[in-house]
C-alpha cells in the first residue's frame, strides 16, 4: 500500500493558500469526499481552496513536481463521481469555491468574464439584471458552479434551442497539468487558428487541466416566455407534438420535456405545494416553453396555435397554458422537483442516456420491455429532454424488494438499458459525464481507435497522470 503523503509535502500545499483556506482529514469533509448518492466515498488529506489562478498554478506545479494526484472540484453536484477522490487518502482536492467573481460584463459584445467558482444561478441573475439571458438551466443551478458546468459540458432543459454548455463558451483560462497558465479568454465568435484547445478542455472533467475562468455568451432576454403543461397518451404523441411545434415555431420552442404519470404522482404526493396542472390524469405529459423576442402576447399566440393544431389532429388530449410568470415558474418547479422525488420510492438506478430524437419512443418501449422482463416489479421512472433525445431512464426498486438487494443489481440493470441504447446508436452518457461511475463502461463501448486517441491526449497533456486520475479513461 502506498505511504501517506508526508507532512512536509502537505504543509507546502497549505502554504500556497494559507491555513485558513484548508480543510484537513480531521475535519468534516463529507461534502468533498462523498458522491451525491454515496455510491462512491473517498478520502483526502487536504481540501485546498485557492483564491486566484496563480494559486491554482502553484498547487498544480507542486503536484506535478511531486507526482501528487489532485481532484478539481466545483459545486460537487455531479452524478458520475467525477469530483470524488479515491480511498487511498493520497489525492488532494482543489475546490474552486473561493474563485467566485464575475469580473467583467460587456453588454455591447454580449459577453461576461467569470471565474470558475461562480454559482450558475448568480450568472443567470446577473444576466437578467442587464436584460440579458444566460440560458443554461439545471435543477442544481443554485449550487453548481460554472467551472463544473464547463468541465462536464452540462446540458439541462434549454439544449433544444441554445445547445449544451459548450455552445455558450467563447474562451477559457486553464491551468495545465504542468502548472502553466493558458490564457485563452478570447471573445471571438470565429477563430480558425489551429486546434481548438477550448473544446478540448470543455467536457474533460478536470482530467487535462483546471478551468479557472471563462468568457461566456449573453443573449437577448426574451420579451415573452410561455409554458404549457400538456397531457397525452404516449411518447409517440409527444414526438408528434415536438415535430409539429418545431415546424410551426422553430427556435421559439425553447423547452420540451416529457414526463410520465408516475413522476407527477411522486411530485404531488410528496410536495403538497405542487398539484397536477391538468384536471384529470394522463399517461404522459409534456412541459413545453415558447419564447418570443417581441412580446408575451406573441409567445402566447404562438403557443396557442401550436396546441390548437395538436388538439385538432388528436395528438394531445388537454393542455394548460401559463397565465403569468408565477405560473410559468410553478410549471417548471414541478419538472425540477422530479429528480429528487425518487428518494421517496427507495433505491433507484439512474441512467443518463441519449438516442436520436426520432427514436425516443422506440427506446422507451424497448427498454421498458427489457427491464420488466429482467425485473417484473420494477417501477420505471423515465423523463427528460425529448427535444434533444436525452432521457433520464431511472428505475425505482420493486415494492417487494429491499433497497440493498435492488442496488446490488445496479450494474445488471444498467446493462439491460445500455444494450438498447447502443443498439439504437445512442450514448451511455448524455449530459452527466463519465467520471468514475461510467469509466469502465466507456472503455467497453468506445471504438479502440477513439480510446487510443483519448489516451494519447491525456498522456501528452498530463504525462505524470496527476489530473483527476481514475476518471473518464
Amino acid at each position: 500500500m502506498n505511504a501517506p503523503l508526508s507532512d512536509d509535502l502537505l504543509q507546502k500545499f497549505v502554504a500556497i493558500v494559507g491555513e485558513r483556506n484548508v480543510l484537513r482529514s480531521g475535519d468534516d469533509l463529507t461534502r468533498y469526499t462523498h458522491e451525491n448518492r454515496d455510491i462512491y466515498i473517498g478520502k483526502t488529506p487536504l481540501v485546498l481552496k485557492p483564491a486566484s489562478t496563480q494559486e491554482v498554478a502553484e498547487i498544480v506545479s507542486l503536484a506535478n513536481e511531486t507526482k501528487t494526484a489532485i481532484v478539481p472540484q466545483g459545486g460537487h453536484t455531479g452524478h458520475a463521481a467525477g469530483g470524488v477522490p479515491d480511498e487511498s487518502n493520497r489525492q488532494v482536492v482543489v475546490s474552486l469555491e473561493r474563485m467566485n467573481a464575475i469580473q467583467h460584463v460587456d453588454l455591447e459584445g454580449n459577453t461576461a468574464l467569470v471565474e470558475a467558482g461562480v454559482i450558475l444561478q448568480s450568472i443567470q441573475e446577473m444576466a437578467d439584471s442587464h436584460d440579458r439571458l444566460f440560458p443554461l438551466s439545471l435543477a442544481s443551478q443554485g449550487s453548481c458552479q460554472i467551472g463544473g458546468n464547463i468541465s462536464t459540458n452540462a446540458g439541462g432543459t434549454a439544449v433544444l434551442s441554445y445547445g449544451n454548455t459548450r455552445d455558450m463558451i467563447l474562451g477559457l483560462e486553464v491551468v495545465t497539468a504542468k502548472g502553466d497558465i493558458w490564457n485563452g479568454l478570447r471573445r471571438l465568435k470565429k477563430d480558425n487558428t489551429g486546434y481548438d484547445l477550448r473544446d478540448l478542455f470543455i467536457g474533460a472533467e478536470g482530467t487535462l487541466g483546471i478551468i479557472t475562468a471563462a468568457v461566456i455568451k449573453l443573449l437577448p432576454k426574451p420579451k415573452g416566455r410561455i409554458a404549457a403543461f400538456v397531457g397525452m397518451k404516449s411518447p409517440q404523441a409527444a414526438l408528434k407534438l415536438l415535430q409539429s411545434a418545431l415546424a410551426m415555431g422553430g427556435k421559439s420552442v425553447t423547452g420540451f420535456e416529457f414526463i410520465p404519470r408516475i413522476a407527477i404522482e411522486a411530485v404531488t404526493s410528496n410536495y403538497p405545494t405542487h398539484r397536477d396542472p391538468l384536471e384529470r390524469p394522463h399517461e404522459w405529459y409534456v412541459l413545453m416553453e415558447i419564447s418570443s423576442g417581441r412580446s408575451e402576447s406573441d409567445a402566447t399566440d404562438s403557443c396557442e396555435t401550436i396546441l390548437g393544431n395538436a388538439l385538432e389532429n388528436s395528438i394531445i388530449d388537454d393542455a394548460s397554458i401559463s397565465q403569468n410568470e408565477a405560473q410559468r415558474n410553478q410549471f417548471w418547479a414541478i419538472r425540477e422537483t422530479i429528480p429528487g422525488c425518487q428518494k421517496f420510492m427507495g433505491g433507484s438506478v439512474k441512467n443518463d442516456v441519449s438516442v436520436p430524437v426520432h427514436l425516443v419512443p422506440e427506446f422507451l418501449e424497448r427498454s421498458d420491455k427489457a427491464v420488466l422482463n429482467f425485473m417484473p416489479d420494477a417501477r420505471i421512472f423515465s423523463f427528460g429532454h425529448m427535444g434533444d433525445g436525452n432521457i433520464h431512464y431511472n428505475i425505482s426498486q420493486p415494492e417487494n424488494m429491499t433497497s440493498d438487494d435492488f442496488l446490488a443489481r445496479r450494474i445488471e440493470i444498467n446493462n439491460v438499458v445500455n444494450e438498447v441504447v447502443l443498439d439504437l446508436g445512442g450514448s451511455i452518457s448524455a449530459e452527466h459525464g463519465i467520471g468514475k461511475l461510467k469509466r469502465d463502461l466507456l472503455a467497453q463501448t468506445k471504438q479502440p481507435v477513439e480510446l487510443q486517441m483519448m489516451r494519447s491526449i491525456k498522456q501528452a497533456l498530463d504525462p505524470n497522470g496527476i489530473m483527476n486520475p481514475g476518471k473518464v479513461i
